[in-house]
């Protein structure tokens, strides 16, 4: 994933935005969005232009390379909460069925 990549995936999840989210605002398909992400596909000037703009940063804040540590450092927190926000809905699941069983084991008597 090239740098300028990165930093579009990073202010997307920021947004809380989805790859479709993002390549409906940008009014292309999400295959080309993905590209985009990926480091695909080069990107013209106008794009860059019309990406900074849907993300409410700069031209020059989109493109700089200075902070590629703190993008993978954002990038590992968010897979790392999206992982967490799982395993606590597998824990919802799991008291939910624990309170069915229990509600009917309450009222078959």
């Amino acid at each position: 994933m090239s740098t300028l990549g990165k930093r579009i995936r990073l202010l997307r999840h920021q947004k809380g935005w989805s790859q479709k989210d993002a390549a409906t605002q940008l009014d292309i398909s999400i295959p080309a969005f993905s590209k985009i992400e990926a480091g695909i596909t080069d990107i013209n000037l106008s794009r860059i232009i019309q990406i900074s703009k849907l993300f409410n940063v700069s031209v020059l804040q989109l493109l700089s390379s200075s902070d590629t540590e703190e993008i993978k450092d954002y990038v590992n927190e968010i897979d790392a909460i999206k992982q967490k926000l799982q395993q606590r809905d597998d824990e919802i699941i799991e008291l939910q069925k624990k309170v069915i069983d229990l509600y009917e084991q309450l009222y078959k008597k």
